[in-house]
């Protein structure tokens, strides 16, 4: 079972120790001599890894499931240890948990930090941490690609006209998600600098705006956005994480019968215009509108940045926080076409008894795809895994002393991966000096938030409830 494993994470101890190149000529080109030597070692880690892993390579004529979810798994516990050595390594006062902790929460795009003050951080290190958000929402949408069997039939079809992903044909396109990933990237950059943000600031922007991810290279996003049209552009450019991966995957690679994926954006568009008018009508006289949308698509996209010391409504945040965005996207959430069908399947279902006669297709507008019970049945069952986690946490987390207030919404936060930040009342929880056992609960629950819910539902199906 463990051998794809060693093939899959493999491939992106191979990316990893890339990217660890790229940190090394970045700060030799800038003369940050300090922990060259760290991400040395992290690369000749990364490399032996990488090379152990492929020599294990055999060809695989059929994968479970069960071993893909294995796989994807053990790739969110074990590539962030690689990712933590610079922080162990490099930093003499951070502990191993407390780098381990980093890294989860970077590679998860979580945004948690143990660093009270980034300021105190040299560049290189600055952008290893937004590097490491980037590698992880790339491994999240390969991860998606790899597990599409348990996520929508429909996009299976768009990506392939096999029945399941092979070997092959997972690589080939999990090559163009890497392009399109990369361009992305590199066109957020370029949209940064347009509206006249320094080189290094916009560079690591558009790594975690990219990842859904919420590291920052300060200590309050207002030291960077100081205009209302830099809020308005870089508030929009968030909506790339709101938005699938492949509206800009099909726009690259279209074919024929791909229009079926503009369906969700359809909605998801509709969904961000009525909360602006929302927000807007409600809200508008009491707070400044920029900043309110910035808040708005910071949420709903999961990114998580927001300025501090600002009046918000806490409560609302949250709501949009847990609904998330599209299903291949970066962002977390329990997604908004899932929490649609639900609230249209139960409607259908109340309908259909009050009048018997009609029959209501429970199908998605704008395309002739139906909504299979199957379907129907994994969300409700993600909803339902969603609920029990946030109870087990928030008991976890109160058994610790941590009050119930506090734990309720670090737990929604944790398991939405999204950022702590002061809107949700939050910044006198200081994360280093928490006890190992919360960081290690916190760790736990980062990871089963960005892989999937229904995920553990199948593992929980194989390995507890065998019949």
């Amino acid at each position: 079972m463990f051998k794809f494993s060693f093939i899959y994470i493999g491939s992106f101890c191979f990316v990893l120790s890339v990217l660890s190149f790229c940190n090394i000529i970045y700060s030799y080109y800038f003369e940050i001599f300090n922990n060259i030597e760290v991400y040395t070692y992290t690369l000749i880690i990364s490399l032996i890894f990488s090379s152990l892993f492929f020599l294990k390579k055999n060809k695989f004529k059929k994968i479970s499931i069960y071993e893909k979810i294995i796989s994807v798994s053990l790739g969110y516990f074990i590539l962030p240890g690689i990712i933590s050595m610079p922080y162990y390594f490099g930093l003499n006062y951070l502990s191993f948990i407390d780098s381990y902790f980093e890294a989860i929460s970077g590679f998860t795009s979580t945004g948690f930090s143990v660093f009270e003050n980034v300021k105190h951080l040299d560049q290189s290190l600055l952008l290893w941490r937004s590097t490491s958000q980037w590698f992880g929402g790339l491994y999240f949408l390969i991860s998606i690609l790899f597990l599409i069997d348990i996520y929508d039939e429909n996009y299976k079809k768009i990506l392939t006209n096999f029945i399941s992903l092979d070997i092959t044909e997972t690589i080939k396109q999990s090559t163009k998600i890497l392009f399109v990933y990369t361009f992305i990237t590199f066109a957020l950059f370029i949209i940064y600098k347009i509206i006249n943000l320094r080189s290094f600031d916009s560079f690591n922007l558009a790594l975690t705006v990219i990842s859904s991810g919420g590291f920052l290279i300060v200590n309050d996003i207002s030291e960077i956005l100081q205009s209302n049209f830099q809020i308005y552009i870089f508030s929009l450019s968030m909506l790339i994480s709101f938005f699938g991966i492949l509206l800009s995957y099909n726009i690259l690679f279209l074919k024929k019968n791909d229009l079926l994926v503009f369906t969700e954006d359809y909605y998801l568009l509709v969904y961000f215009i009525f909360l602006v008018a929302i927000f807007f009508i409600f809200f508008n006289q009491f707070n400044n509108f920029s900043i309110t949308l910035f808040s708005l698509i910071s949420s709903i996209s999961n990114i998580g940045f927001f300025f501090d010391n600002y009046n918000y409504n806490n409560f609302i945040f949250l709501i949009l926080i847990i609904i998330g965005g599209s299903l291949v996207s970066t962002s977390s959430g329990l997604r908004f076409l899932k929490i649609f069908l639900l609230t249209k399947f139960s409607f259908n279902e109340l309908v259909s008894h009050s009048k018997p006669k009609h029959v209501l297709l429970n199908k998605v507008l704008f395309s002739k795809v139906k909504i299979g019970l199957s379907d129907i049945n994994k969300y409700f069952f993600t909803v339902i895994i969603f609920i029990l986690s946030l109870t087990l946490l928030i008991c976890f987390l109160t058994l610790f002393n941590i009050e119930f207030d506090n734990a309720f919404k670090l737990s929604i936060l944790t398991l939405m991966n999204t950022v702590n930040s002061s809107l949700h009342g939050l910044e006198n929880l200081i994360f280093a000096e928490f006890s190992i056992s919360i960081k290690f609960i916190l760790i736990v629950f980062m990871i089963i938030g960005r892989i999937e819910f229904i995920s553990i539902l199948i593992l929980i199906k194989k390995f507890v409830i065998k019949n």
